[in-house]
């Protein structure tokens, strides 16, 4: 009987763990993560050997943490996709209040290392970024309070996940990291128009955005600066945006050829927020054509996947995490070809950083066990039997 109602099912409670979890997961966009991390790795090999001899350490310092630190973010990655949408949610409630005092505690225990931001916890041995564990917790935490929202009687979630969205974005402000202040606020605009938000409002808060955009231009000179230097007609060839501009002009088609390219002794960020100008003018166009089609296989893999799926929170969750992991690969890439300001923002699985690897691990993991394939049935061939 369940079977005429709902279809087919595609996994049975019983099976081992890990045979449910390889016929319900997605491979394609599983696939195309392992990838990225093995092109991070590639690129790590041109870009970190320069500042590894600056700073004294073995030529493959930082090849070899990227290794460690990107294992250990896949290792989480592939354990959190197997768990239920139950403990995802319970573990992104966690994780979210965890990496929230994180982020309260930052300007009494937090360091700049120099960058002029509040946004690390040094450990000696490494550092933590609070916001790059929030994101993906509060993602799910604001796609749980909206769908509780659509309930009977249910509370005013749409209204809180606003309230929490607006006190991150302060507190994010103030380190200043704008960056990731406008993707958390660009990752609640989209769970609220999937869940339904009113086209006025939207506009309303759209306003907001360029208001608070305003008076972080007139307040802030870190701010100002970027802004400014985004703004001007003539890009400084010594500047970092100046040296990934050139790079990414000189790598051409094919690019200059492995090892060759010049960009790396220059940028003290190339393997990091410009990893993409090592790419470009090292492999040329070619790659960053294929890093830019694997970006958006998982994208629009899961967002295809998650119109099938009937559970509210399913929905937005999936859809939030999606869209911040693509955003992100997108500001990250734009900064460099000089589309966006200056933001200080990582590639995912491809550029060098501990948090940015094992909270891209969390953020996917709970990504990829959204969007199993569920004994549930889709949503469309609920629709499909209603109008027979």
């Amino acid at each position: 009987m369940t079977e005429m109602v709902y279809g087919a099912v595609p996994a049975r409670s019983g099976d081992p763990i890990l045979p449910r979890w390889w016929r319900t997961v997605d491979r394609w966009s599983l696939s195309c993560i392992l990838i990225l991390f093995g092109i991070g790795l590639l690129l790590a090999l041109a870009a970190s050997v320069p500042l590894a001899e600056k700073n004294g350490f073995g030529a493959f310092h930082y090849v070899s943490r990227q290794a460690v630190f990107g294992i250990a973010g896949l290792v989480v990655m592939l354990i959190t996709s197997m768990l239920p949408p139950d403990l995802v949610r319970r573990l992104a409630v966690l994780g979210f209040l965890v990496a929230f005092v994180a982020l309260l505690g930052l300007p009494f225990f937090g360091t700049d290392f120099g960058k002029g931001a509040m946004r690390w916890y040094s450990l000696g041995f490494a550092s933590v970024q609070p916001s790059e564990f929030l994101k993906p917790g509060f993602v799910v935490v604001a796609a749980w309070m909206m769908a509780a929202s659509q309930e009977i009687n249910g509370p005013p979630g749409k209204s809180l996940s606003l309230i929490l969205a607006g006190i991150i974005v302060v507190l994010l402000a103030l380190q200043p990291d704008f960056g990731q202040a406008a993707l958390i606020m660009f990752g609640w605009g989209v769970i609220y128009f999937v869940a339904g938000a009113p086209m006025l409002i939207l506009l309303v808060l759209a306003g907001l955005a360029v208001l608070g955009g305003s008076l972080a231009y007139n307040s802030s000179e870190h701010f100002a600066r970027r802004i400014d230097g985004f703004l001007n007609p003539e890009l400084d060839p010594r500047t970092q945006l100046g040296f990934a501009f050139n790079a990414i002009r000189e790598g051409g088609l094919f690019g200059v050829g492995v090892g060759e390219g010049k960009v790396k002794w220059s940028l003290p960020d190339a393997h990091t927020d410009f990893i993409i100008a090592v790419a470009a003018e090292e492999y040329g166009l070619v790659l960053v054509l294929v890093i830019i089609t694997l970006y958006a296989s998982v994208v629009l893999r899961s967002l295809w996947r998650l119109m099938r799926e009937r559970d509210p929170f399913i929905r937005l969750a999936g859809t939030g995490l999606a869209v911040i992991f693509g955003v992100q690969a997108m500001i990250n890439m734009g900064v460099a070809v000089r589309l966006l300001p200056a933001k200080g923002m990582t590639l995912p699985f491809v550029s060098y950083g501990g948090s940015s690897l094992i909270a891209g691990g969390i953020a996917v993991g709970m990504l990829l066990a959204l969007t199993r394939t569920r004994p549930q049935g889709g949503i469309d061939e609920i629709f499909g039997r209603a109008g027979r």
